[in-house]
């Protein structure tokens, strides 16, 4: 019976009028309309007799209804469940639950729905609602039986979409080990069998996760690839998984890439990510250019892999990508937020690949055509140093501070990027100051103290620099590029160097792929005299991340183990990276390196 579209409201004194009182009329005869089909008649009058909406049912749902209105939810809902019981009909059952539900009655609920599964046993629904309820009143071990029957009566068709749907139901359950443990029991018949075990485990692997047992979830990955090679499900876990504390699980990602075809654009794009969210573009690039070359009209591909070429010194690449990237993406038509967003980025990456040639005309052609909002800060700042190139710095800072300030953090990024542009033209002590007098606001801003450390450091003002980077390690303990500061800031300086390496070490905890940290230690390995292990680390490093600055440490290293030709080498590639790189031009006159 439609039960909601009966007893609204507004309709049900009427609709009982109408049932109670109205005589039975024989319809007119339209001599127009065919004969009717007797058979047809009869069977619609069969049912309308063997409804269970009689007018006795009709009563008790009405008086439901209206106790329901007046603040009288539990009778509401006792009425409702007899109505329910007495004939087995889900939509009563679900009011009767909901009713339970929205009075703040979780026992009353749970009663009903449990009534609810035992009367209809086949429904789905009925024995998610037992679920879902048992685990917003926090009893997760009684969940388990409620689970297994879930999956037990929920069709062939649809049993990967509720498996994969266990790890939002159990998220907000406050014992996380409880819950892994929970339903990996529950799914024990599940993944004995063929059907179902690639999801179930991946399930279990994100409860495991959400648990912190990251071994566990990696076996559970491995677990579910090895039921379904062909499965998206354990490589999208996998790339959850892939940081510091587990590189293994880089296996799958790259196992399901190399055997699966086609091969989702997603999954090698989202792979391609996290590679570069661990400092490694070189790998990055790679499945990059795979993706572009399997799926050539994938947009999103192409800005990012221009984006990339951009960071990389790349120009060339990096502008045919763009390019590539604006066609697409224009080609596709229509306003679209997240398109506009990403016209943006490839406008304000071209915009600095004219400024690096010094194009500044181009530059600001390109920054002209952006029209997304959210980056609007972003083009601006770069108008600023762009005037800041031409001789007019102090137009550039009016420019950043006329912008708008809507909310909070418009004016802390204005102030950020003014001391970004003043930093950029080595107006250091006024940087220095303005970021003095946004700390005295927000004295917890980790990204500001540390900003004003390294303005600091510029102006050799180093005791205020190491308090300052020993604040911000207080205040975040793994904020891993303040223990990078220090420690390189202490082996630059050849002083403290077993605590320079330390503190380097500590860094790489956080992020063990990191080119920069690596440099770091490659250069305090150097201090310490260790110039054959700073050879390995600074090789691997430069190779991970071409860069002026650990071209630098490279060259000086080759140059005091005499191979004098590679130094040279090196250090002319750094001078092609960026010629402007201080410690790279400093080393260079240091050592007298004829180039």
């Amino acid at each position: 019976m439609n039960y909601h579209g009966l007893m609204t409201k507004t309709l049900l004194a009427a609709a009982l009028g109408t049932l109670l009182m109205l005589p039975v009329h024989a319809q007119p005869v339209d001599a127009d309309k065919p004969a009717p089909d007797l058979a047809a008649e009869r069977a619609k009058a069969s049912s309308i007799e063997n409804s269970p909406l009689n007018a006795q049912l009709f009563y008790q749902l009405l008086i439901g209804e209206i106790s329901a209105s007046t603040g009288e939810p539990a009778a509401a809902v006792s009425l409702l469940l007899d109505a329910a019981r007495r004939t087995k009909d889900s939509q009563l059952f679900k009011r009767a639950t909901e009713l339970a539900l929205e009075s703040r009655s979780g026992d009353a609920a749970l009663q009903s729905a449990r009534a609810w599964r035992q009367a209809v046993p086949e429904s789905a629904e009925a024995h998610r609602y037992v679920l879902q309820i048992l685990l917003a009143l926090n009893r997760v071990p009684e969940s388990a039986d409620a689970l297994r029957s879930l999956i037990e009566v929920t069709p062939p068709a649809e049993r990967a979409q509720t498996l994969g749907s266990i790890p939002r139901l159990y998220a907000r359950a406050s014992d996380k080990k409880q819950a892994a443990a929970v339903v990996e029991q529950a799914l024990l018949p599940t993944i004995a069998g063929n059907a179902g075990a690639a999801p179930a485990w991946v399930s279990i692997g994100r409860l495991r996760l959400a648990a912190g047992n990251t071994t566990g979830a990696l076996e559970a990955a491995r677990r579910a690839q090895a039921a379904d090679a062909q499965s998206e499900a354990p490589v999208l876990l996998a790339l959850e998984l892939m940081d510091a504390r587990t590189p293994q699980a880089e296996a799958l990602v790259r196992n399901y890439l190399s055997n699966v075809r086609p091969t989702a654009p997603e999954l090698r794009l989202a792979y391609a990510r996290s590679l570069l969210d661990a400092q490694r573009n070189t790998d990055a690039l790679a499945q990059l250019q795979a993706l572009t070359r399997e799926s050539p009209d994938n947009a999103q591909a192409w800005l990012v892999l221009g984006s990339v070429q951009a960071q990389e010194n790349q120009a060339v690449p990096a502008q045919v990508s763009l390019q590539r990237y604006i066609s697409l993406a224009q080609a596709q038509g229509g306003p679209n937020t997240e398109k506009a967003r990403g016209l943006a980025q490839a406008y304000l990456a071209l915009a600095q690949l004219a400024e690096k040639r010094k194009d500044y005309a181009a530059a600001e052609s390109w920054l002209s055509k952006i029209e997304s909002a959210d980056v609007m800060m972003q083009a601006q700042t770069r108008r600023a140093v762009l005037l800041g190139r031409q001789g007019r710095l102090q137009d550039g800072i009016a420019l950043i501070r006329s912008l708008p300030e809507r909310r909070v953090d418009e004016a802390r990024a204005k102030l950020l990027a003014e001391v970004s542009l003043l930093r950029e033209f080595k107006q250091y002590k006024p940087a220095y100051d303005l970021m003095a007098q946004a700390i005295a606001e927000s004295p917890q801003d980790i990204e500001l103290i540390y900003e004003q450390s390294m303005l600091a450091e510029k102006l050799q003002l180093l005791p205020d620099m190491e308090r300052l980077l020993r604040q911000v390690i207080a205040l975040k303990p793994d904020y891993h590029a303040a223990y990078n500061a220090l420690g390189y800031s202490l082996a630059d300086r050849n002083v403290r160097l077993p605590e320079a390496k330390q503190l380097i070490q500590k860094a790489l905890e956080f992020v063990p792929a990191d080119p920069f940290i690596q440099d770091s230690l490659g250069w305090v390995e150097f201090r310490l005299g260790n110039r054959s292990e700073a050879l390995r680390i600074l090789d691997a490093a430069f190779k991970a991340k071409p860069d002026a600055e650990i071209a630098a440490h490279l060259g000086e290293v080759l140059w005091s183990l005499g191979q004098r030709e590679r130094a040279q080498a090196i250090l002319k590639q750094g001078l092609l990276l960026n010629a402007e790189n201080e410690t790279l031009q400093e080393t260079i006159k240091r050592l007298r390196v004829p180039l």
